[in-house]
């Protein structure tokens, strides 16, 4: 029965070694294809009008305050939130960077795209398929095994710098941004809580069936090239953020 069910586990390696682990190609796909689709859940959420994840009540805050589209908030916030890697002594790798630029744009393309429904029955089914999507997504792309987003990189590198669990830092990290999202006029609501008592099961369940085998080249190094600092894989974090 064991052999029915394919789980992959994530490798721990610095960005050189991912690019050098093998199955490049198919990887990349993957992960874009994983990041697209991440976008486009964030645009099936927002067209919900039901709530957002944390961060994402950020960017809609942020973006109710100025002349930019949410997908533009979030490339400048995920951005700015990689600049603070730099303290930490961290190295994003090729993942991280396509984060930060294909997730705003795959968001705004899916705004444009979907019409905000007007029965409630169609906002749920809208907002619930968008967090399964959401899910999905994140196990595609994380289990590309090219580097982990820019938020979530941010808290396990506060963690490794602190010395405080990764669930401490994280549950931090997202009621601060939540509480200034917020704040700003982002929308909090039953999409909010729904993806947070969600969006951990489903990661789990996708990304061990969704994670390429790097056979060999995945085992963990045992001396990791100077200046670059392994990010925790971010199945570590129970959930995922852009």
């Amino acid at each position: 029965m064991n052999g029915m069910r394919r789980h992959v586990p994530l490798a721990n390696l610095t960005p050189r070694q991912q690019l050098r682990a093998g199955r490049l190609p198919r990887r990349i796909i993957q992960l874009l294809v994983g990041l697209v689709l991440y976008g486009v859940s964030m645009a099936m959420m927002i067209r919900s009008t039901l709530g957002l994840d944390p961060w994402d009540v950020f960017h809609a805050g942020i973006a109710t305050h100025v002349s930019l589209t949410f997908g533009q908030v979030t490339i400048i916030v995920g951005a700015l939130v990689l600049l603070l890697w730099v303290p930490l002594r961290q190295w994003p790798g090729l993942g991280t960077v396509a984060n930060v630029v294909v997730i705003g744009i795959a968001a705004d393309a899916g705004l444009a795209l979907i019409a905000p429904p007007e029965a409630m029955w169609a906002r749920v089914l809208l907002l619930t398929s968008g967090i399964v999507l959401n899910g999905v997504a994140g196990g595609l792309y994380i289990g590309s095994q090219l580097g982990p987003g820019p938020r979530d990189g941010l808290m396990t590198g506060f963690a490794r710098r602190t010395g405080l669990s990764i669930r401490l830092v994280r549950t931090t990290i997202e009621l601060v941004v939540l509480a200034v999202g917020w704040l700003l006029g982002g929308p909090v609501g039953l999409g909010t809580v729904l993806y947070a008592v969600t969006i951990g099961p489903l990661v789990q369940f996708f990304l061990p069936r969704l994670t390429i085998d790097l056979g060999h080249a995945g085992a963990p190094a045992s001396a990791p090239e100077e200046g670059a600092v392994p990010v925790t894989p971010t199945s570590a974090l129970g959930s995922t953020t852009s």
